[in-house]
């Protein structure tokens, strides 16, 4: 059933063809992907952005990044900035996992922006781009301070006087989120709360001083200040439990795209947004083993909020190279993809024996039916631990529920960093000697 639902996909501008039928006029398509360092995944998602641009006139990229670090981007493809190259823009991404976003196919993509945008003569429909995380707490508060400093001085030492609660911890969001989530000392929780009632008090004479380029630098700051309030709460939640802090999480990524949606209405009516992130934030979480326990997801909170106007696209592999570390804020590896488990939805597509294809799984898909059992589907983060490849990266899941269609590449190779280290030059096994190495 599989087979003869598939779409092939054979390298060429086709390739995309029913997907954008499928989408039709919806205004919000959220592109996953089964790995944060697959470069069919960066790939495949950058063309069908810009065929959204093109051809739908999409205007916003939301993505799994620190809003500050997206925002320097943003700026350098509207030309606002002092950034004389594409690679200047990705400075700010430097945070592990720096390869998510420091890659030669983000690259690509960041320099493309460009180009369109300057060949774009009206404002309004300039693309933007821009980040939906919370981990950027002290980048934040930093953008806050900045912001302050050139529209109101006195505004200005008032939030440095509230964001000071986090200095005995110096750079470290997780420390403060220990001590705060024990009762240590006395949390910051409403020094932020009061920092952004005071920003959105001040909003109308912020934002009016000098017309939309006023309003944007606004939005910057009010942005960068909720920010700091979620993160305080995320960083005090984490040692409670990993549902509450991936919730938190992911309704933060799905308010930020709910304030975005508001902001570009101000411009353009019914603006539309592609959204870049992992499976697991994209696909609906209630057709998951994680929203069995209570997770819920930003493909699920769209679903919920905008309904058929969503549209959510996985991706899967069955095996090949990924780009990863072995433990949290390790170097970047390039680590071998083992073939997928049995009982898997990826082992199920690489049976087709078609090398790379696209199945809808809209009601009308005759595959839809045959896929309604749960199975294994692989989720690889930036941490690929293979030696424990089941506990660590497979879940259940019913794939028509979660997602509308769902991209396959049977093999895939690693997503190449700007910096490459030794270790990711020297992770890759010869292909003929694998798996033992001799």
């Amino acid at each position: 059933m599989v087979r003869e639902a598939a779409q092939p996909m054979t390298g060429t501008a086709a390739d995309y063809d029913s997907l954008l039928e499928l989408i039709g006029d919806a205004r919000f398509v959220l592109l996953g992907e089964a790995s944060h360092g697959t470069h069919e995944f960066y790939r495949a998602r950058a063309d069908i952005t810009k065929r959204l641009i093109n051809e739908k006139g999409f205007t916003a990229i939301a993505v799994e990044a620190d809003w500050p670090d997206a925002y320097r981007v943003d700026r350098y493809i509207r030309n606002m900035s002092e950034d004389e190259e594409a690679v200047d823009a990705l400075g700010n991404f430097k945070r592990f996992p720096t390869w998510m976003w420091r890659n030669a196919d983000v690259l690509d993509l960041v320099g493309w922006l460009r180009a369109h945008n300057d060949q774009t003569e009206s404002e309004n429909a300039r693309v933007g781009f821009y980040g939906m995380d919370l981990y950027s707490l002290h980048a934040s508060m930093r953008a806050v301070l900045d912001y302050l400093d050139r529209v109101d001085p006195d505004a200005a030492k008032r939030a440095r006087y509230r964001y000071s609660c986090f200095e005995d911890y110096g750079e470290n969001p997780q420390a403060y989120g220990y001590t705060a989530s024990y009762n240590i000392n006395e949390s910051c929780r409403q020094e932020v709360v009061n920092q952004l009632v005071e920003l959105r008090r001040r909003a109308a004479e912020y934002a009016q001083r000098d017309g939309q380029i006023a309003a944007d630098e606004y939005f910057f700051a009010e942005q960068n200040a909720r920010l700091v309030k979620n993160a305080e709460e995320y960083y005090r939640v984490m040692f409670q439990g990993h549902v509450e802090s991936w919730n938190l999480r992911d309704r933060h990524m799905a308010e930020t795209l709910e304030s975005l949606v508001s902001h570009l209405e101000k411009q353009v009516p019914h603006p539309k947004i592609v959204v870049w992130a992992h499976n697991s934030h994209l696909g609906d979480a209630r057709a998951t083993q994680m929203g069995a326990r209570g997770e819920w997801n930003v493909g699920q909170l769209v679903r919920e909020r905008y309904g058929k106007e969503s549209v959510l696209v996985g991706f899967t592999t069955y095996d090949g190279t990924v780009t990863a570390a072995s433990e949290w804020d390790e170097p970047a590896e390039r680590k071998r993809v083992r073939p997928a488990l049995r009982g898997s939805y990826e082992l199920l597509f690489h049976e087709t024996g078609i090398p790379r294809f696209c199945l809808p799984l809209r009601p009308e898909s005759e595959a839809k039916h045959g896929l309604e059992e749960p199975r294994l589907e692989r989720a690889i983060g930036v941490i690929y631990r293979p030696e424990s490849e089941r506990m660590s990266h497979y879940f259940h899941a019913r794939l028509p529920e979660q997602f509308d269609a769902v991209l396959h590449f049977d093999q895939t190779r690693a997503v190449e960093p700007l910096e490459r280290t030794a270790e990711w030059h020297a992770g890759e096994p010869a292909e003929d000697t694998y798996p033992f190495g001799l």
